[in-house]
């Protein structure tokens, strides 16, 4: 086949069109046409800016008022904590000490930890009433404040039973407790019975047996003393039975594990026989033995040979 002859009869190519590019493109920015005013005609008429202001002080006044009262009391209250704190009106001027019986108003004041031209408001209470309770003579305490310059202090003070006798002498309470050593010098512990057979190491391994110890011969002193009878000097509680010593003759009387009618009814017998010894006979005795408990009408009496 002739190829130039099918060459002509074809049609001619077409010519490829470039591109057309559009006169404004769209990533082109298009200058702002808006005519701008002058800035005076822009700014707010004076009535709309006051109407503006006026809505936005009511929107903010109750805050306001709320920021503005607190800065006041905080003020006040720092002025007021400054005037009450230094002011020498609050000086104290007085410690008035009452219910003193034993310790001195002066040896109260000196343990405590406020004093004359201290702040009374600075003063610790609290503190002052930790330091009396650190007293032995002191049970119960009350610290409070008069203003403007007065402390007022009320004790109440422990009320000693006995002298307990144990490797030394302790003033114990109703309870059996010690509380203090006996002061001989300061007369503590004077026209008090003692109670004896109650050992120190007792108190440290075993203290509430030993106050009940103390406890019974307190128990036992109460019973001797409800009748007229010889003055009770000393009672030994040492073991089950207790023994009584008069003051004067220093007669043991062993009343021996008795207490309520048992006990009334031995001392009843004591009764009976010092009443049947003579005068003589009672300056020679030395014991009487009320607490045989096979033979109760039985009471045997020891004399001094000599």
């Amino acid at each position: 086949m002739d190829r130039s002859r099918s060459s002509r009869g074809a049609a001619p190519p077409r010519a490829i069109e470039p591109p057309r590019i559009p006169r404004v493109s769209r990533l082109v920015l298009r200058p702002n046409r808006k005519r701008t005013s002058p800035l005076v005609a822009r700014l707010p008429r004076p009535r709309e800016a006051v109407d503006a202001c006026g809505r936005a002080l009511r929107r903010a006044g109750p805050a306001l008022v709320t920021t503005a009262s607190l800065a006041l009391i905080a003020t006040g209250l720092t002025v007021g904590h400054r005037f009450l704190t230094t002011s020498t009106r609050f000086a104290i001027a007085e410690v008035e000490v009452r219910g003193s019986t034993v310790l001195t108003p002066d040896e109260v004041r000196a343990v405590l930890p406020i004093g004359r031209g201290d702040n009374i408001f600075e003063a610790s209470t609290a503190a002052a009433e930790r330091a009396l309770l650190a007293l032995p003579w002191v049970a119960g305490a009350d610290v409070r404040r008069e203003l403007p310059q007065r402390i007022v202090v009320e004790l109440r003070e422990r009320t000693p039973a006995a002298v307990v006798s144990a490797d030394d002498l302790y003033l114990v309470d109703v309870e059996g407790r010690p509380f203090k050593r006996v002061a001989v010098e300061r007369g503590e512990g004077k026209d008090l019975p003692v109670v004896s057979g109650v050992p120190r190491d007792l108190y440290q391994q075993a203290p509430d047996e030993a106050a009940a110890r103390v406890r019974r011969g307190l128990d036992v002193l109460a019973a001797w003393t409800a009748a007229a009878r010889p003055a009770a000097g000393e009672v030994s509680v040492a073991g089950a039975g207790a023994t009584v010593f008069t003051y004067d003759t220093a007669v043991a009387v062993h009343v021996g594990d008795a207490q309520g009618d048992v006990l009334a009814a031995r001392l009843a017998r004591f009764d009976a026989t010092w009443n049947a010894l003579s005068p003589e006979e009672r300056e020679r005795a030395r014991a009487i033995h009320v607490d045989n408990e096979t033979r109760t009408d039985l009471v045997t009496v020891s004399f001094r040979t000599n």
